[in-house]
């Protein structure tokens, strides 16, 4: 049975994150929604949220996990990364005391089920893996009653929670904050490595991943660190593995310039010589929207803002063309013609 703490001295450990906070009886972990309780270290807000909304696939963002379709997203507060660029920063670094915004996995899951073009559960807006017990019970709920489950997540989780999640989550957003280890110490309070784990083990598992990557000005721009960090995603996890280039936006602590169309199409451009499908979000621009087959080039997605449409694709998802599987995951009646 996997333990997420464990007692140490007159402390208690815990174990969800590389973090491994040591915590005295009444004292929370960097999270902020991890507590020693006297016994161990307990998740204190379990079933608080913080957003409930039905959103675009396209917004998670997953571009490639049923296109076109809708999830119903869920959201807490609390984080185990201190950015200081936090674009949600209101939920994630901070948590109430009080609340009466509370949801238990039964309404959840009752809920999807109402909604039209739903596809499951998303966990998202906060870092999910804090909350794990809570993401648990409604993940495990949500697929017994035939629905898919998502999460939105750093990816600084420890090796043995995060062989549970990968037992009821079927798809994954993972920000890659920057490939360099001095970005993750200096401007998140983490590390990268168990990013890049996290991020490996997924793949291994076979399950669906996209990465996101928030391009802010002088900190995580060079082009010579997005051919690095694109070259080792290609090599260790997939070319095939959608690459979401985010434009960043003054937020929080930080109020950097927003970053330049220019430097975000150099950064795609170096990204595309390695992986097949890169993505441009936070620009109101066509560039970097749609989907085209890697072999042929053929234009098999069109997308405005969230609005998505498929076209010049079999039934199963493969090219018309040249019969490149683009997506396995895909709900034919989507499907048009150009």
């Amino acid at each position: 049975m996997l333990k997420l703490s464990r007692k140490t001295e007159n402390k208690a450990e815990c174990l969800l994150c590389p973090h491994q906070c040591k915590l005295e009886v009444g004292k929370s972990g960097i999270c902020g929604a991890r507590k020693n309780t006297g016994t161990e270290v307990e998740l204190t807000t379990y079933g608080l949220v913080s957003g409930y909304a039905v959103d675009p696939l396209e917004k998670k963002p997953l571009y490639h996990w049923f296109p076109g379709y809708k999830i119903l997203s869920v959201g807490s507060y609390g984080c185990n990364m201190k950015c200081d660029f936090c674009q949600n920063y209101s939920i994630s670094q901070s948590v109430p005391e009080e609340s009466d915004q509370h949801m238990t996995p039964a309404n959840i899951v009752r809920d999807a089920l109402r909604v039209g073009r739903n596809v499951g559960v998303a966990f998202t807006y906060n870092e999910p893996v804090i909350s794990f017990e809570f993401m648990r019970d409604t993940a495990i709920a949500a697929k017994n009653n035939g629905l898919y489950t998502a999460m939105i997540s750093n990816g600084f989780v420890n090796e043995e929670p995060l062989n549970e999640i990968l037992k009821f989550i079927d798809a994954f957003n993972i920000d890659l904050k920057a490939f360099n280890n001095d970005f993750y110490r200096h401007m998140t309070g983490s590390a990268i490595e168990p990013v890049k784990k996290c991020l490996k083990k997924i793949s291994e598992a076979k399950k669906h991943l996209e990465i996101t990557t928030l391009i802010i000005p002088g900190l995580n721009d060079s082009t010579d660190e997005m051919e690095r960090e694109a070259e080792w995603i290609a090599a260790e996890l997939g070319e095939d593995i959608p690459l979401h280039l985010s434009r960043y936006f003054p937020m929080y602590k930080r109020n950097d310039d927003i970053t330049s169309e220019t430097t975000l199409r150099k950064l795609y451009e170096a990204a595309k010589t390695k992986l097949h499908y890169v993505y441009i979000g936070n620009l109101n621009s066509e560039m970097g929207q749609h989907t085209f087959c890697p072999v042929c080039s053929n234009r098999v997605t069109v997308r405005s803002g969230y609005n998505t449409r498929l076209i010049n694709l079999k039934s199963d998802g493969c090219c018309d063309k040249c019969g490149t599987l683009i997506y396995s995951n895909l709900i034919p009646a989507l499907q048009t013609k150009s």
